[in-house]
């Protein structure tokens, strides 16, 4: 790992917290340079002085076309190219459809589907060009699994999900990789936004995923052919059962679907 990052920009969304900022840290450590987006800047001046190399931060409204554009303009001015983008920023609602306000479903395709692609867009013709570089599009297996009261959340994950698969089949012969990363619950700040009661975490906590081993698992995958990374194993083979026998899935665990 430390070989293939080492002074490669890499830059990560959402990096202000939770599986960005360890990713960032795991990119210091093996020699990368993290380039960090998120809307917070006193944490990404606090991240950024803790990192063990010099790392770069810019402050971005993911769901503002223009200011994603301006982002990226100043990182190819700063830094002249960029080798891995990270599309780690995102948040969910956890609400039934009927109870969930439109705007809470304009804000979530803002900013994990239309901020997402956008990020892509902004890199893409400068990644042809070098004719090398890695997309990395942190999904969940919500997108491949929904459950009651995340309609919204899990239809944007479904559209990154098949957004990133047409992508990397588009990308093969410009050698550049395209991971998706499909996750279960992860012990992070997430659930303050998508979960402010709390029910919903507290029946998950003995199985939600460590962020920095998430991020670990991630960092480690940078510059291979890796397709996808699905975590944790055992939600992922659920999903598998899912997609080969829907009707029973839905039945047999419709009252753990319904923990939300």
């Amino acid at each position: 790992m430390n070989n293939k990052l080492k002074n490669k920009r890499i830059v990560i969304t959402g990096a202000s917290s939770g599986i960005g900022e360890r990713i960032a840290w795991h990119v210091a450590q093996g020699g990368g340079i993290p380039i960090l987006i998120a809307r917070r800047k006193e944490k990404l001046e606090e991240l950024v002085a803790n990192l063990s190399v010099q790392g770069f931060w810019y402050t971005c409204d993911l769901a503002d076309p223009e200011h994603i554009r301006t982002t990226f303009h100043s990182i190819f001015q700063d830094h002249g190219q960029i080798d891995v983008l990270v599309n780690n920023a995102g948040f969910g609602v956890f609400e039934s459809v009927s109870d969930t306000d439109m705007n809470a479903f304009h804000s979530m395709f803002d900013v994990n589907v239309l901020g997402l692609i956008q990020c892509v867009k902004e890199v893409l013709p400068r990644m042809m060009e070098q004719n090398h570089g890695h997309i990395v599009n942190i999904a969940s297996l919500a997108g491949k699994m929904s459950t009651p009261k995340s309609a919204g959340y899990a239809s944007t994950k479904h559209a990154v999900i098949g957004f990133t698969n047409a992508l990397r089949l588009e990308m093969s012969s410009y050698h550049i990789f395209v991971t998706g990363v499909n996750l279960g619950p992860v012990r992070t700040s997430f659930f303050d936004t998508a979960d402010p009661g709390g029910e919903y975490k507290a029946s998950v906590e003995r199985y939600m995923l460590d962020p920095n081993h998430v991020a670990s698992r991630i960092v480690s995958h940078l510059f291979t052919s890796k397709r996808e990374i699905n975590m944790p194993s055992w939600m992922e083979a659920g999903a598998k059962l899912y997609q080969l026998m829907p009707g029973v899935m839905e039945k047999v665990f419709r009252s753990q679907f319904s923990k939300k």
